[in-house]
């Protein structure tokens, strides 16, 4: 296949709107600023997230400004001994798994230095600079708010080189899935919290994620570029990672560097995690598209799930690559009830596999047999956790040879993993790290170190009444026809009716019709080259999607279609569409 794959997707915005890139220009914009405003005392707070590199920041402002008075916001936090025993009961000592915060930005601050500091402002005259993580805590009057934001995976990123601290303390050499469980789980649900308060007085906002070479937007701009982007269909950034298990259909298909070893996943419909490129002109600003879910939720969500759900994106899209690589981890997922109680979530991630293409005699391992007593399973786990044995897979659990187009449902409490040869679009619940692995085949991970097992977790919330003749009868191809017209088909091909999510298939060579009806679309373009989704009333400019490549359309939109588009004109094409419902 000919892929047009575009890595970059990016929301074009209008010429009027002033991008501001690198440290001198930026420096520049805030100084004429400044220099409007006629009082003795001028205070600037540059408020921080989570990732960003402080010091290169600090020294940058600093030079640039020169200011009379410059304030470190972490010199207002409390111990660093004290902010790791107010984190601990929702970081626990589980090397994966923790608690989602119930605490605010401001429970990492002393009330007295934050007192003493303003005292300090007062009586001081001139530019005073404020910078750091909660900098607008020190000080809620100023004159300019400028907030630096980053992309979750840029932080990432920048966990694995240990090039960034937790909120609080010096740990950027720890292991890096215990930095990124405190992220998960405590900073970044601080930060979002204040960013949420704050995101409406920002005069600037700045892009973060190149080193040394910032970009700047002004909080007007930026606010109306998110509304315009409400507005029509659109795509997030899609990030690609390597794995243990990965393989190399994604290299061909998606045009990737060829000499990297593998890739495992392609996060390509995770607003909690990936980017919103805006282009202005011909400069790039990179954003965390969350900031869109925050912004204006019930147009883009719907206001049905954003009653369920409130300013989270429910739906998750992503690809997992085994042609020529390994099968995944066995694994199982939470049952809400247990989500709840253990990690403080609303709900669970329930998923499917959609099978977008296969390698000869691919299985999908899927319930147990019927035959499969709970403790024997157990029990052999936990023997080959300690390496006295390789786990028989195949005694235990069910295997189903799959196709490509194959639907795979898989509620929470389902035992399964999709086997080696196989390339998967996953559509799940956003929760996307309760995963309870229960066997990986005897591997290392990426970092030659053991996987994390959770037999402790899994063996508590595994259904055992998802025996071979239920899964084959509730959880394989589950397809039904919806409706037919003059060339295009519609399919409903799951979830599972425990699930929230509902997916239709179409399948077409002419134009076909679809609409919102008040709620958040995601869709797949799983056969053919390109199609073209566009407007009927010509609300939003003709949007091009190219095969495998994931968009978004927001509630708001309501009717829109999609039909064959470049090569793919006269022939049969088809999209998956996952909505929630109602």
């Amino acid at each position: 296949m000919n892929t047009k794959f575009n890595k970059f997707p990016s929301v074009k915005m209008p010429s009027a709107y002033k991008c501001y890139s690198g440290w001198e220009t930026i420096c520049n914009q805030i100084t004429v600023d400044l220099n409007k405003i006629q009082k003795s005392k001028k205070v600037v707070v540059i408020e921080y997230y989570q990732g960003i590199n402080e010091k290169e920041f600090n020294e940058e402002f600093i030079q640039f400004l020169k200011p009379d008075l410059h304030i470190d916001a972490k010199s207002a936090l409390l111990p660093e001994n004290e902010i790791q025993q107010l984190v601990f009961p929702d970081v626990t000592n589980d090397r994966v798994f923790g608690f989602m915060t119930r605490l605010n930005l401001h429970d990492f601050f002393d009330s007295n230095k934050i007192k003493d500091l303003n005292a300090i402002i007062e009586n001081t005259k001139g530019l005073i600079v404020i910078t750091g993580i909660g900098a607008s805590i020190l000080r809620q009057h100023w004159d300019i708010l400028i907030y630096a934001d980053m992309a979750r995976w840029e932080i990432q990123q920048r966990m694995r080189r240990k090039e960034v601290n937790n909120l609080g303390v010096n740990n950027n050499k720890s292991d890096v899935n215990l930095l990124y469980k405190q992220a998960y789980f405590v900073d970044w649900r601080v930060c979002d919290k204040h960013k949420k308060k704050t995101m409406y007085d920002w005069d600037y906002i700045l892009d973060t994620n190149p080193k040394l070479r910032p970009k700047m937007v002004s909080g007007k701009n930026y606010l109306e570029g998110l509304s315009l982007t409400n507005k029509q269909p659109f795509s997030i950034v899609p990030f690609f990672d390597p794995g243990v298990w990965g393989g190399q259909w994604m290299k061909e298909i998606c045009n990737l560097d060829k000499s990297k070893g593998n890739y495992a996943w392609c996060f390509n419909g995770v607003p909690e995690e990936n980017s919103l490129l805006f282009q202005f002109g011909d400069i790039i600003f990179e954003s965390p598209s969350i900031n869109l879910v925050f912004y204006e939720p019930k147009k883009l969500l719907g206001d049905a799930v954003y009653s369920r759900f409130g300013d989270e994106f429910p739906i998750r899209f992503d690809l997992l690559d085994t042609m020529g690589g390994g099968n995944l981890s066995l694994q199982v997922h939470p049952l809400t009830e247990y989500a709840q109680e253990h990690f403080g979530l609303s709900y669970t991630q329930d998923e499917s596999y959609y099978m977008l293409d296969v390698e000869d005699n691919a299985i999908v391992y899927l319930g147990t047999k019927e035959d499969t007593v709970p403790n024997n399973l157990i029990n052999d786990l936990k023997i080959a956790e300690q390496g006295e044995i390789l786990f028989d897979a195949d005694k235990h659990v069910a295997s189903w040879p799959v196709k490509k187009h194959d639907h795979i449902l898989i509620p929470a409490g389902t035992i399964h993993c999709s086997g080696k040869g196989s390339m998967v679009l996953e559509i799940s619940a956003t929760p996307y790290i309760f995963t309870f692995k229960l066997w990986d085949w005897g591997r290392l991970g990426m970092d030659g170190k053991p996987r994390p097992i959770n037999i402790e977790h899994g063996e508590k919330v595994i259904d055992w009444s998802r025996t071979t003749n239920w899964t084959k009868k509730n959880l394989i191809n589950r397809v039904e026809k919806i409706n037919e017209g003059d060339g295009w088909k519609e399919e409903r091909t799951g979830l599972h009716e425990t699930e929230f999510i509902e997916t239709r298939r179409h399948w077409f060579t002419k134009t076909v019709t679809h609409n919102t009806n008040g709620g958040v679309n995601m869709l797949s373009l799983i056969e053919g080259e390109q199609a073209i989704v566009e407007s009927p009333t010509s609300v939003f400019k003709p949007f091009i999607v190219n095969y495998i490549e994931t968009f978004i359309v927001p509630a708001n939109v309501g009717e829109y279609t999609i039909r064959p588009y470049g090569n793919s004109i006269g022939k049969k094409i088809g999209t998956l569409k996952a909505f929630v419902r109602t």
